[in-house]
């Protein structure tokens, strides 16, 4: 649709009102209805959008460390852009009219805090460069048979699956729930959040989606869309879904791994693949792959940004250890796919499922840059085997308060991403480490309540 089509179907449509959201530096969807006049009003203009989202944490608790906003300030309300190009149609709520927004500053310049602003930062910097990103991710997370009240009453605790046992690809487990499968794919493609494939994966009431690829601002919006319309669906759906990256120590976590591949500006020709090449990577997609191999360390926080990120990255739980790359090797962080000149990519398989999708593709792609313009040599051997074993190239920080602290005096993070974002978004992490650090938790109250 055009816009002028786009803002008739908005002033015309039955329920009076448009439904609007931002993202917050975890990625989660913040928004509110306003009224079709309102939104006529601020469309071209700016709308007003309280700053706190940005001065607190995922449980609206206030940041004590944060400089760009708090108490200090009086949260005032920040400038957001509506983006009329969002523009969908929610199905499971009457088609509503939808549409997405990013935060700029006083004088109408990109918010460098802003998660979707980041992330175009590093597309123009791709784009000056000539190259065209084509992005996609996938996720797994679980299902229970819950309610939020459900889950509340339970204070977490055991949860009903969606489905018993473990059965990945099952066929048998999908035709269960075959109501909530089929909602899921076609409300969210009617949701332009098209997907390639669909299916369960190993654990109780685990599915996995694959978002189908396109240019990288496109996927990122459907990649932050996706999570919160699957919550919305499931909710319909007398279902309780989550994108923790590691729900229960006893079964695999949750990735939420991102396909990427460079383009040339007509977008015919994908620049990763070289048919004379052995492996039929092109030295382009090596310096990539190496720029990968070299800045992730420096940068974890933005792929793997919570507590329980690093509860996944464990050893044999198909999540990666070591910093390490591999031909088709599901075992490594990097793993290069080259069969096709159309689909050869490479798939960064650090990132979990609890992601900020802007931020953990503008890691992505930052860091492959770097590599291309730095003219970096991929050097590191591909890993044949096991990759947990190899530590030719180190491991991963097993913690969020060291990759924090890592990031923050990080020379790599600050030339990729500016000061202003590395402040902030580390100063978000340490207060996330802290929160942890001060709670009592149910292991420790198990193992020292009666033997202390």
């Amino acid at each position: 649709m055009n816009t002028q089509s786009i803002f008739d179907y908005v002033k015309k449509h039955p329920g009076g009102r448009v439904k609007i959201a931002v993202t917050d530096i975890d990625g989660v969807l913040r928004g509110k209805y306003i009224s079709a006049e309102k939104f006529a009003s601020v469309v071209q203009s700016d709308l007003g959008f309280c700053d706190v989202v940005f001065g607190w944490d995922m449980t609206d608790a206030a940041y004590d460390n944060a400089a760009y906003t708090g108490w200090h300030t009086g949260y005032p309300d920040a400038k957001v852009r509506i983006i009329p190009e969002s523009f969908r149609k929610i199905p499971w709520e009457n088609d509503i009219p939808f549409f997405l927004g990013e935060f700029i500053d006083g004088d109408g310049n990109p918010l460098a805090i802003c998660p979707r602003q980041v992330l175009q930062k590093v597309i123009a910097a791709a784009s000056t460069a000539g190259y065209v990103p084509k992005f996609s991710q996938e996720f797994e997370w679980f299902n229970f048979a819950e309610t939020s009240r459900s889950f509340a009453e339970k204070e977490g605790r055991n949860l009903t699956p969606l489905t018993p046992g473990m059965f990945g690809y099952s066929i048998l487990r999908s035709t269960e729930r075959n109501d909530f499968f089929s909602d899921l794919f076609s409300l969210l493609k009617k949701f332009d959040i098209p997907l390639e494939g669909l299916h369960t994966e190993t654990g109780p009431g685990v599915y996995e989606a694959a978002i189908t690829f396109g240019d990288i601002l496109t996927s990122a919006d459907r990649a932050v869309l996706f999570k919160t319309s699957v919550k919305e669906i499931a909710g319909k759906n007398g279902i309780l879904a989550t994108f923790m990256a590691k729900f229960h120590e006893n079964l695999p976590g949750c990735s939420g791994h991102v396909h990427q591949s460079l383009w040339d500006k007509g977008s015919t020709k994908n620049l990763f693949y070289d048919a004379a090449d052995k492996q039929h990577m092109s030295p382009l997609m090596k310096s990539y792959l190496a720029g990968q191999l070299f800045c992730l360390p420096h940068i974890l926080p933005m792929i793997a940004p919570t507590i329980n990120s690093y509860k996944r990255l464990v050893e044999g739980a198909w999540a990666p250890t070591t910093v390490t790359w591999g031909m088709d090797n599901r075992t490594v962080a990097l793993r290069a796919l080259t069969e096709g000149k159309k689909s050869c990519r490479l798939e960064t398989r650090v990132v979990g499922s609890d992601t900020n999708p802007y931020l953990a593709m503008a890691a992505c792609l930052a860091a492959g840059l770097y590599g291309i313009r730095k003219k970096l040599k991929l050097q590191q051997p591909a890993t044949a085997g096991n990759g947990y074993k190899d530590l030719s190239n180190g491991k991963f920080l097993k913690s969020l308060e060291e990759a924090t602290q890592l990031m923050k005096t990080s020379a790599i993070a600050q030339e990729l991403f500016g000061a202003s974002f590395v402040q902030h978004f580390t100063q978000t992490r340490e207060w996330e480490v802290k929160q942890f650090a001060k709670t009592v938790t149910d292991w420790e109250r198990i193992r020292y309540f009666e033997i202390i």
